[in-house]
């Protein structure tokens, strides 16, 4: 209470002019009183009218008022001043560039603290008294300050907009609205805004859900990211183990091979060089024999050579070197080929099983909306490198450009026997499973058709089980010189578009959508299918004679 009293002393003795302590205070006839030197500089200004008033009240006067020093009052400021307090406003308080100025502060000007609609100008809290002391000024509506209050105030008529018009949705005058407005839809300003009013809570209330809405979506996709987080973590863990056990495995099975290689080594080996030893002593034996006949064959004595000559010992029978057989032999090459064996089938097991575990598969379905793609650099984002599976193309189909283009040829392949082969119908199947959101290009000539199929589509003969587009394992769009026709489960649907000899396919597997577009300057829809697909797809051609077809690939500089 005792603060309060002080800041009354404050603006009491404080000078509207400068708004600091008076200094030689001066009354003017009125009652207001100003520093001399504040006063005699505003009436300066007016000397040219004649007219002399008072800053704060306005009152006239005429001649000049004589100005004498307050004697009274001087000694009451200087007995404030003496307290120590100050009585200008705190920096603050005062008004910058970015801030609402008092209308009615001469000086430098203090921060508004309302503004008055009716008034059309904003006060301090000193100059906002008389709105609170006077019943009249009380009914004036005060609002926060503002800069805009000449926004409120009509160009034409210099009167303060209170009125609508709902025909020309704009704020008007009294004025406006029985001229130029006349015979329009009008209402108070204040009654347009009840409106508006209810329609912003309608429209906060919709924003309001939307956000919890949105923020649950929010919550579940982080829950998703954790759960994502969490079984990605146990896979890894789990293929680690599994992978570290088959490691195990082949090392064991390695280990084991190398031994059995070494040890049927070392058994064919000792064989071999134990026959080997028996022969190199035979050898030994025969030249010794050969010896002693040489020498008897040289003696000259008839009667000693016939002597001697039955003394020599019989020549044994040559029971090994006769039973040998030296031929071409490929030692362990039945080993070789069981290890070779074995890692093909573990090279097909690891793809087939990868394949259809692709990453891919696991494509978050979040609730927000995924729009298609527009432009073609849009679908290029979804672009997947795909290529031709071998051992599904039919014998007459001759693969080439890292199998990812396909020609029909007058001889048929040397392909090997593959139960995945179409044997009847020239097609093939890309080795890719493709999930998700995905887009490929065809470029194409002759007669050919570009399809997506199951993996468990039909492969042998020519009946519609296997055929693309004849049956519902299938989707297809036929490409000839002058038209397009789509099928599917033997449905022929007409289609029109321009003729281009590039065809783009966008698949997007989760929300069961399957376009065909055609490429050009431009990229045209020719046909799309709605459906819901239950099993990975995989690109597919089929050609007719003379015909060849290429999955491109398209460098960046085709899709700027």
């Amino acid at each position: 209470m005792a603060q309060k009293g002080v800041e009354l002393d404050r603006e009491t003795f404080s000078c509207s002019i400068c708004l600091d302590l008076l200094k030689d205070p001066v009354a003017l006839p009125c009652g207001h009183s100003y520093c001399i030197n504040c006063i005699q500089s505003f009436w300066d200004g007016e000397d040219e009218k004649r007219i002399y008033s008072c800053p704060q009240c306005r009152q006239s006067f005429t001649p000049r008022p004589v100005l004498r020093k307050n004697t009274m009052l001087a000694v009451l400021v200087e007995q404030l001043k003496k307290t120590g307090l100050q009585a200008a406003p705190a920096d603050h308080c005062y008004a910058g560039a970015e801030d609402v100025a008092c209308d009615v502060c001469t000086g430098r000007k203090l921060k508004a603290f309302k503004s008055c609609l009716q008034c059309v100008a904003s006060y301090c809290e000193k100059h906002l008294q008389p709105h609170r002391d006077s019943a009249p000024l009380q009914k004036h509506k005060l609002v926060e300050p503002s800069k805009k209050l000449q926004q409120n105030i009509c160009s034409r008529h210099d009167e303060v907009m209170k009125m609508f018009c709902r025909t020309d949705q704009q704020c008007i005058c009294y004025l406006c609205s029985v001229e130029e407005h006349k015979g329009h839809d009008t209402v108070s300003a204040a009654a347009e805004r009840t409106e508006r009013q209810r329609e912003l809570e309608g429209s906060r209330q919709n924003i309001q859900q939307r956000i919890q809405d949105t923020e649950k979506d929010v919550k579940l996709l982080q829950q998703e990211v954790e759960a994502i987080s969490r079984s990605a973590d146990k896979a890894v863990e789990h293929s680690e183990k599994i992978f570290t056990e088959l490691i195990r495995l082949m090392e064991k099975r390695r280990s084991d091979v190398k031994q059995q290689l070494r040890w049927q080594q070392e058994t064919e080996v000792s064989r071999v060089k134990e026959l080997q030893e028996k022969l190199e002593q035979e050898i030994t034996e025969l030249k010794r024999k050969d010896a002693e006949l040489k020498q008897l064959s040289h003696t000259e004595d008839h009667t000693q050579f016939l002597h001697n000559y039955p003394s020599l010992s019989a020549l044994s029978e040559a029971t090994h070197s006769s039973s040998i057989n030296i031929r071409p032999r490929h030692y362990f090459e039945d080993v070789t080929a069981a290890v070779s064996g074995v890692r093909d089938k573990l090279q097909d097991a690891l793809r087939d099983t990868w394949t259809n575990a692709s990453l891919t598969g696991t494509e978050v379905d979040v609730l927000l909306p995924q729009p298609e793609p527009k432009t073609r650099a849009e679908f290029f984002r979804y672009s997947r490198h795909i290529t031709l599976d071998p051992n599904t193309a039919n014998t007459w189909l001759l693969l080439s450009e890292g199998n990812r283009k396909v020609t029909v040829m007058r001889q048929q392949q040397s392909y090997s026997k593959h139960p995945d082969r179409f044997t009847g119908c020239c097609q093939v199947l890309s080795r890719e499973s493709l999930t998700g959101r995905c887009y490929w290009e065809v470029e194409w000539r002759g007669g050919v058709y570009v399809a997506v199929a199951y993996k468990n589509i039909s492969r042998a003969g020519w009946g519609d089980e296997c055929l693309f587009g004849h049956n519902d394992k299938s989707w297809m769009l036929r490409c000839d010189n002058n038209s397009y026709n789509f099928y599917h489960n033997k449905v022929k649907t007409r289609v029109s578009g321009p003729w281009s000899s590039r065809v783009g396919v966008y698949l997007d597997h989760s929300a069961g959508i399957l376009s065909f577009y055609s490429v050009s300057e431009t990229m045209t829809l020719l046909h799309r299918v709605q459906t819901t697909f239950t099993q990975p797809l995989y690109a597919g051609l089929w050609l007719h004679p003379d015909s060849t077809a290429e999955l491109c690939q398209v460098k960046q500089s085709e899709v700027i």
